[in-house]
């Protein structure tokens, strides 16, 4: 591929609970996105160190049961830096305080950004234009496509109404 020089990897988080699904709303470059939980390695970082290191930034908790659910499987220039390919790696997570994150608020973690808010999506109503990066619209039809376990909870699992 012409102009791609360097390869930038990711590492998100797919953490669903109660059958809701936990987004994260950021501003990146000064535009507000809807993505999963996580970010990039750094130099000397495994993939599971990494997205344990992005969730207790963000969400302030330890990540847990962390199994490998898709990494990119065709091309991606990123949007935001000339010049790499994207290369993002998802794992299934659990945390030991769900109800903890808190739907529109932010981020507790102490590492998250000040404009990082949290959302529970219903899986019921997910729609792939629910996230806006194109390799997280691959996972959230995969998400849509699964069958995920236990019955549906009414509200979501921090008790507030979805924004």
């Amino acid at each position: 591929m012409m102009g791609v020089n360097s390869f930038n990897i990711r590492v998100y988080g797919v953490l669903v609970h109660a059958q809701w699904l936990l987004l994260s709303d950021e501003v990146v470059q000064g535009k507000r996105i809807t993505k999963f939980p996580g970010g990039g390695l750094v130099p000397g970082e495994g993939t599971l160190d990494g997205l344990r290191r992005e969730i207790r930034e963000e969400l302030g908790q330890e990540a847990r049961m962390l199994h490998h659910f898709y990494t990119t499987d065709f091309f991606q220039q990123s949007a935001y830096v000339q010049g790499d390919q994207i290369i993002s790696i998802y794992y299934t997570f659990e945390v030991p305080r769900p109800g903890a994150l808190l739907s529109g608020t932010p981020a507790p973690g102490l590492g998250a950004d000040k404009q990082q808010m949290l959302r529970w999506l219903p899986l019921a109503q997910a729609q792939i234009s629910d996230v806006d990066l194109p390799i997280d619209r691959v996972v959230m039809k995969l998400i849509m496509q699964r069958k995920w376990m236990g019955q549906a909870s009414p509200v979501p699992p921090a008790g507030l109404p979805i924004r």
